[in-house]
């Protein structure tokens, strides 16, 4: 009878583990007012640096939108802002010195281990999207700051948003 109930068990984790579940997809656009205000976010972005090499003509410049947001308790890049994720890519690729940190944060609500772990899921699934549009994994730190570093100290929904986020910050 042991052995019976154990393997339903196990096929049951094993069914769990095999089955794909993917999150929908929330499109919640960020409120752009905030964010340029934002006195952190513009010192952690440094001007692009121009280089005299004959190459410098080709290559390009980074990307001004840092920043990529997430619906409330969601770790997956959206589609509204995977082309700004796959426009870093591109720039990491094409400018192999370049190195970016991943920032994953999250809002006030839920534990602080909890939140720290869903800012490292959202650095990391940032990351991964950058590799997979060119850059190389060398080029990329990730950190997750959880919910220590708000971009928006309010207590609502608005401000929430703002909140939740992986910010690409060149190195």
């Amino acid at each position: 009878m042991k052995k019976i109930i154990l393997s339903i068990i196990l096929v049951n984790l094993l069914a769990a583990c095999a089955s794909d579940k993917t999150k929908e997809e929330v499109n919640e656009p960020p409120a752009p007012a905030a964010e340029t205000t934002a006195p952190a976010t513009a010192a952690a972005e440094p001007a692009p640096v121009a280089t005299e090499a004959p190459a410098a003509s080709t290559e390009a410049t980074a990307p001004a939108e840092r920043s990529v947001y997430f619906p409330f308790d969601v770790d997956v890049v959206q589609a509204a802002d995977r082309a700004t994720v796959q426009a870093h890519g591109e720039y990491l690729a094409k400018n192999r010195d370049a190195k970016v940190r991943v920032e994953g944060n999250a809002d006030e609500r839920g534990s602080s281990e909890y939140n720290l772990a869903l800012g490292q899921r959202r650095a990391n699934n940032v990351k991964k999207l950058l590799v997979l549009s060119g850059a190389k994994a060398s080029q990329i730190e990730t950190m997750s700051f959880g919910e220590e570093k708000p971009r928006s100290t309010s207590h609502d929904e608005a401000s929430w948003s703002q909140n939740r986020r992986a910010d690409i910050v060149a190195k």
